[in-house]
């Protein structure tokens, strides 16, 4: 047992959690952590960022990519706040992210002193747990729980607060070896009489539907997922968070559920009489009117938190664990289903309602599918979000988990270029592609300066309408064309921007010019940054109304057709 100061133990304590990369800002609170972290700069890599929030988001991508926890650092005051938007990014897509935050001297606290928020309170909200550390001797143990409060049951956000006084105080620290198994303890509350129950509705079923969300990636389940859909002979659908949990390219995915799903993977909810939902929380852009959502069907919801089971949706059974957990014992009751006629039914669907576009044109939906083409989908997509985001999520096919890095829940606009930072850290064997709009990268594109300083790997795709995209055409459909501050400057060249950081660039304003241009930025042996110029009324198809039922998304004769189809 040795006596160490509140920054060695801080630091000893990230070692016996494994983690290798910190991305963040310093400041005066935490000074005395940057300095210990320079004397173990060979074991564990510090990034950083050109904000903090790009520091929050680089933790997140950091995560999502590796499954790990990703773990962020920055100053008192508004260090602490610039981190709030990357912290409630994860909180939202359950993401496992330690924060770790700098405050003022703890006889300065309460005083309105310099550079001093209580950011415990202002991320109460917005985190699963946190913690203020005013003693040093209880340090170790508030790190420790952080991270195993972060990484089990369902993932989230944790921050830690530590006061200047704390980070130079001494105690005795006592190494703690972290088993893995520790790490990957989750408490499942489901019985088998539950899974009874679920056998036998599946077992009863004629038109079953799988609809599948973020938290079957994060159970990593995809194996057991495929077992499930071959058991049950059914059609599968996802959610923007789900996607990779079930290979895109089998021949039973229907694509995406809701808002920007496919009509197949919509009327097929409308018309099962099953659906079995595995890790999603029915989110307002999946269901629409939650009157009208899957209101011929029994539902089946498998999740590991209890608190998302009847929120939005009411649910004919559920069963509360970690969703890899519960299909490995649920595989085991089932026998093999044949559903030939609704398999038929669901391909003659994608057949009649494919996702289509402009072909003639350069569209940012023709670039989306020619770089899956020249990357056979071998990478990891990070997003913006808008317009850019919904082609990635429809024109990209992921058929392995932790692929698609996105901002699900929050939206948030200047996410992607700071999390393809940290997945690229956090897996440098892969490529790591961002694709943006001009209105997002706007937001965050200081951290093209990381990308440059660090000389990180990654492909920048910047879709340039000059237009806020997505707003744009919600005002088009709903305001009357009264397109209130969304046109943006044409005057910047994004393209002179990027070689000003030396990071090499090009400009696509052709079709023709796709495939070179894509093929020259995978060659390429550092950062790239890629403009796609794109006509501003380019919009995303299908788009439904937030609250509105599938009835009212389709024509009048789409749902007649389907409608009697049921009756039949």
């Amino acid at each position: 047992m040795a006596e160490l100061n509140g920054s060695q133990i801080l630091v000893e304590c990230l070692k016996e959690q494994g983690v290798d990369t910190i991305f963040g800002y310093p400041g005066g609170a935490v000074l005395n952590l940057y300095d210990e972290l320079y004397r173990h700069q060979d074991e564990i890599k510090h990034i950083l960022t050109s904000h903090e929030q790009g520091a929050a988001h680089a933790a997140d991508g950091y995560a999502r990519a590796t499954g790990k926890v990703g773990v962020c650092l920055a100053t008192s005051g508004p260090g602490a706040t610039n981190l709030v938007t990357g912290i409630a990014n994860a909180y939202m897509d359950s993401v496992p992210m330690v924060a770790i935050t700098g405050n003022v001297g703890t006889n300065l606290l309460g005083k309105d002193s310099f550079q001093e928020v209580d950011i415990t309170g202002v991320t109460m909200p917005i985190t699963k747990h946190n913690f203020i550390v005013k003693d040093v001797k209880k340090l170790a143990k508030t790190i420790r729980r952080a991270f195993k409060i972060a990484s089990t049951g369902r993932p989230g956000p944790v921050l830690i607060d530590i006061t200047k006084d704390v980070t130079a105080n001494k105690c005795e620290y006592k190494k703690e070896e972290i088993k893995k198994e520790e790490k990957k303890k989750i408490v499942d509350n489901f019985t088998d009489k539950e899974l009874d129950k679920a056998a036998e509705m599946i077992a009863k079923a004629k038109r079953p539907v799988i609809f599948i969300g973020g938290g079957a990636i994060i159970s990593e389940a995809h194996k057991e997922i495929k077992d499930l859909v071959d058991l049950m002979d059914a059609p599968v659908c996802d959610s923007l968070m789900g996607k990779g949990a079930f290979d895109g390219t089998d021949k039973r995915y229907m694509g995406m559920i809701g808002m920007h799903g496919t009509k197949t993977a919509n009327f097929s909810v409308t018309e099962c009489d099953l659906l079995v939902v595995l890790g999603a929380r029915f989110s307002d852009r999946v269901t629409g009117n939650t009157k009208s959502f899957a209101k011929r069907a029994k539902i089946l919801h498998i999740d590991i938190d209890p608190a998302e089971i009847n929120k939005n949706i009411k649910v004919d059974l559920s069963v509360e664990g970690d969703v890899q957990d519960v299909l490995k014992e649920l595989n085991r009751k089932l026998k093999q289903q044949d559903h030939e006629e609704w398999m038929e039914h669901i391909a003659e669907m994608q057949s009649k309602f494919p996702l289509r576009y402009n072909e003639a044109e350069l569209t940012g939906q023709y670039f989306i599918e020619e770089l899956y083409r020249l990357t056979k989908g071998d990478a990891i997509i990070s997003t913006e979000v808008g317009q850019h985001q919904m082609w990635a999520a429809q024109f990209y096919k992921y058929s392995k988990p932790r692929t698609l890095l996105t901002s699900g829940g929050l939206g948030t606009m200047g996410y992607g270029l700071g999390a393809a930072i940290g997945a690229q850290i956090g897996c440098p064997d892969k490529q790591v592609i961002n694709l943006a709009g001009d209105g997002c990268f706007r937001m965050n594109m200081n951290e093209l300066a990381t990308v440059a300083h660090y000389n990180v790997p990654i492909i920048e795709v910047v879709f340039n309408n000059n237009v806020l995209g997505m707003v744009r055409q919600w005002q088009t459909l709903f305001y009357g064309k009264r397109y209130s501050q969304t046109m943006l400057s044409q005057d910047i060249d994004y393209v002179k921007l990027a070689e000003a950081m030396s990071i090499t660039a090009f400009r696509v304003t052709k079709k023709e010019e796709v495939e070179e241009v894509i093929k020259k930025a995978l060659k390429a042996k550092g950062p790239v940054f890629i403009e796609v110029v794109i006509d501003r009324n380019e919009s995303v198809w299908p788009m439904v109304p937030a609250g509105a039922t599938l009835e009212e998304t389709f024509s009048e004769e789409d749902v007649k057709e389907k409608e009697a189809k049921v009756k039949k």
